[in-house]
């Protein structure tokens, strides 16, 4: 998930974000992975500000959708929405197989 955080958002919260989706390891069986970046593309005009970014590694698709249907990941994503520039505009989201 790429995200383009509100410039008033503060470091202290993009990180206490970061926090509440590491705890996600810890309540879904599955999760082999997460990674959490800052975006250092020298692209500026083709970033459009999507500065931050996450993504999970699942063992399988089923995992998968249990986070996606988890009461967690819903919570939290509804504090990534409060957080970002426009809604959901300010949000993208790509899954990919390997």
């Amino acid at each position: 998930m790429h995200l383009r955080f509100a410039p008033v958002v503060a470091t202290a919260e993009k990180q206490a974000i970061h926090d509440e989706l590491v705890k996600l390891s810890d309540r879904i069986d599955g999760i082999v992975d997460f990674q959490y970046r800052r975006n250092v593309s020298v692209e500026a005009p083709l970033v459009r500000g999507f500065n931050d970014m996450f993504w999970f590694d699942f063992r399988d698709v089923a995992v998968r959708d249990a986070y996606l249907d988890g009461a967690f990941h819903m919570a939290i994503g509804g504090r990534i929405i409060e957080k970002v520039d426009c809604g959901a505009e300010s949000v993208f989201v790509c899954d990919i197989e390997v």
